[in-house]
Parts: C-alpha cells; structure tokens; sequence
C-alpha cells in the first residue's frame, strides 16, 4: 500500500508511473487526497472541541466555589452538547479512515524506474539466457504423453478424485517430485536462508497484509465457514510472519525459504496452454523471501536473481530471463524478473520463476518497520520473494528435455536427492 506522504508530495509522478503498469490512479489518488484533506479538518475540530471541553470543566469547578450556579449548569449542559456532537464528529471520522484505508488499498505499487512501458508479455526485455537446448529424437513427445507412457503423473485420476488441475503422482514420479523439494529446499539452506514450515490456510489480514486481497479476491480458494484462505503462495503465511513487527536494522537481511502446496483457482484458464503440468489449480513450490533495509533491497534482488539462476544452471535446463514490463507485473511489485526455461517438445518457454522486489508496500500493509540505532523514528523495511522454484513446470521441462527413445534421464545434480538415474 502506498503511504499518504508518497501521494501527498508527488501526486503528479504517482499517477504518472502508475499509467507505466497501464493503471489511471488519477481518479483514486484524487479520492485519497480529497478524504484525507476531511480527515484533517474533522481531526482539528475534534481536538478543538476537546480542549474547549477541557477549559469548560475547569471553569465549572471554580464556578460553583463563586456561588455562580446558574452559569456553572449552563457550561454544564455546553459540556453534555459538545460531547454529544463530539460522538457525531467521531463517527464519521471513523466512516472516512476507512473510506480512506479501503481506497489505498485499490492503488498498486509504483513501478521502478527500470520497469519498461508494455501492455503484456511480448513487451517485456529478455535481460540474459543460459543453458543449452536439446535436440530432441524425432518421436519425442510431451510431458503428459510422457507421464502416461511411465506411469508417473496421472492427470485423469486427478480429475476423478477432485476435479482438472489436480495431478496425482506416482511411482517415480512422486520420488522426482518430493525430490525436486529436497533439492531447491537445500541449495536455498546452503545460500543463507532459513527454512520455515507455515500454515496451507491464512486469514483474511494475512491475505491483505501481502496484496493478495483485495487485487486477487476470487483467485484464491476460500473456506468461507472459518473466513480462511488457501495460500497461492508461501510467500503469504511467511511474510506474514513479520506483521505487527518492529526489528533493528542488525536484524537485516533476514532471509527465509518455506515449501509449500499452492492453491489457485485460476478461473479462466482454458486451451491447449494449459494441457498437463503448465497450469494447475493445485501445484507445489519453493519460495525465498527476504525482509531488508531499503538501501539494499535491490542489491538482495540481484542476490536472489543470481541465486535462482544457479539452481537453473545445476539443473542444465535452457533458461532466459527477463525483466516484466509495467502491463506485465503484478499489483505489488515494483520491480519484478521472470525465469523461463525452455521446453523442447512443446517448442516454447515455460516461466517457472518471479522474483520481486515490493519496496515498501507490503510493509506498509504489514506494519512492519524497523529502527536505526540510537533513533526513535520508525521506518518501513523492504521485502522480496521469489520461487525458487515452481516444481509443475520445471518437471515438464526434465521430462521433456531429458528424454530419449527408451526413458527419461536425470540431471546429475538430482540423483542424489531421487536414488536413480533413470526413468
């Protein structure tokens, strides 16, 4: 969430960077001013009523000593009036805070100034590219012909058990699977980040504290008896983690990796793009998150981005990376890099990655803040995510790009983690 300062003092290069996510704030960031300009005048006349109850008071005291019992009851009943339209006064402060709160929370987050103009995919700049892509036998296949061919993945059993989007795997395929996990779990321990196992469901601030909501409202599955949420992500039960808190700047980085099973009922999603393991409403993944001092937020974006890459590269999947344009990012990034690998079969790029900087706008929705030593002042911290990585996607590019005429071989660096070398 935007602070009221930030649209306050720059009101013009607000909406202006805004319009570089293809978003008009001008009609909302207008609405904020003009509800917090309220805010202002009802806040001075409460306190002005408050101090002129105060000076009332103390007068009736000295009144009744004086024998002025007549005025002593008339500044009483003046009392009993201002509280009363104090109440009033009160109430509709309360009716504009959360007009206010409840429209600050409609703006996204303000674009770096890197990010490129775009409307969508094809607008964004590829910023590098690495591995090597197969040449493939001539009758190789795709990855859910693949699953079926093996016995691995079994997509109709899914469908029967819950519904399309929800994969079951089997054999060696659950074994790849769990360790894929395993494997992304220790590179992230290796590089500095503490592994943490949270919750599947949150609750309504959590989703908001992070931006799921209410950008995502009917994205996500929602328990409505308990007003719980399924996560998308675990980058919203772990950043959570941080909400309602102060740290010290010694505390920074602080840096955390969590896996979880996401949940998304990517409504709409149809078509040959979807087929198998590109889209699920039930997948797992591996996340990174790291909380900073905003000096170095984008210094740790870099870090994270290098860190993905490197798994990519053990992996010996073709990969390219590219920096999203402003049609392109999400409501709360300001700055965001997206890691595709190359699917051969399907002859065409998979993202498998998002690494994100927010700056400050989850932390403003979080209260999360920090304080330098020896001051009193509060500031808002950074925070950061990214996969590291999403497994659906991954596995159909080792499915795919590891194949030959008889199986499917795998990368060097999983076999320890999987115990056979081959399918």
């Amino acid at each position: 969430m935007l602070t009221l300062k930030q649209i306050n003092e720059n009101k013009d290069e607000v909406i202006a960077r805004l319009l570089v996510k293809n978003f008009d704030a001008k009609e909302l960031v207008e609405k904020v001013l003009n509800l917090d300009n309220e805010r202002k005048l009802i806040q001075g006349k409460l306190d002005s009523m408050l101090a002129e109850q105060k000076a009332l008071s103390k007068e009736i005291g000295v009144m009744f000593k004086q024998g002025k019992a007549n005025e002593a009851d008339e500044a009483k009943q003046k009392v009993t009036n201002i509280k009363e339209d104090s109440k009033q006064i009160a109430q509709r402060m309360v009716e504009v805070e959360k007009e206010l709160h409840d429209t600050l929370l409609k703006i996204p987050n303000l674009p770096h100034s890197s990010v490129p103009e775009g409307k969508s995919a094809d607008d964004n700049i590829e910023v590098r590219a690495g591995g090597k892509v197969p040449t493939l036998h001539q009758n190789a296949k795709p990855h859910w012909e693949l699953a079926k061919d093996f016995d691995i993945i079994d997509f109709e059993l899914g469908v029967k058990i819950t519904g399309s989007g929800f994969p079951v795997y089997k054999g060696k395929g659950a074994k790849l699977q769990r360790a894929l996990i395993n494997f992304f779990l220790e590179e992230n321990i290796a590089a500095g980040y503490r592994e943490f196992m949270p919750p599947l469901m949150v609750n309504e601030d959590s989703a908001y504290g992070t931006g799921q909501l209410p950008d995502k409202d009917g994205q996500m599955y929602h328990a409505v008896a308990d007003n719980f949420y399924l996560i998308p992500t675990a980058e919203v039960p772990v950043t959570n983690v941080f909400r309602d808190v102060i740290l010290n700047a010694t505390d920074f980085p602080i840096k955390l990796t969590a896996y979880t099973p996401c949940f998304r009922r990517e409504a709409g999603s149809y078509g040959k793009d979807v087929r198998g393991l590109n889209r699920l409403h039930q997948f797992d993944k591996v996340e990174i998150v790291q909380v900073q001092h905003p000096d170095k937020s984008y210094q740790s974006l870099d870090e994270m981005v290098g860190h993905v890459e490197g798994i990519l590269k053990k992996l010996e999947l073709p990969y390219r990376i590219v920096r999203l344009c402003g049609g392109d990012m999400s409501f709360t990034s300001a700055l965001t890099y997206d890691f595709e690998v190359y699917s051969a079969a399907q002859q065409k790029w998979l993202e498998v990655s998002s690494v994100s900087n927010f700056e400050s706008f989850q932390a403003n929705r979080l209260k999360l803040r920090f304080r330098e030593e020896g001051e009193k002042r509060n500031q808002l911290a950074h925070t950061l995510n990214g996969s590291s990585l999403a497994l659906p996607r991954i596995l159909a590019a080792l499915l795919e790009n590891y194949q030959d005429e008889n199986g499917i071989n795998i990368p060097k660096a999983l076999q320890p983690f999987c115990g056979f070398d081959r399918i």
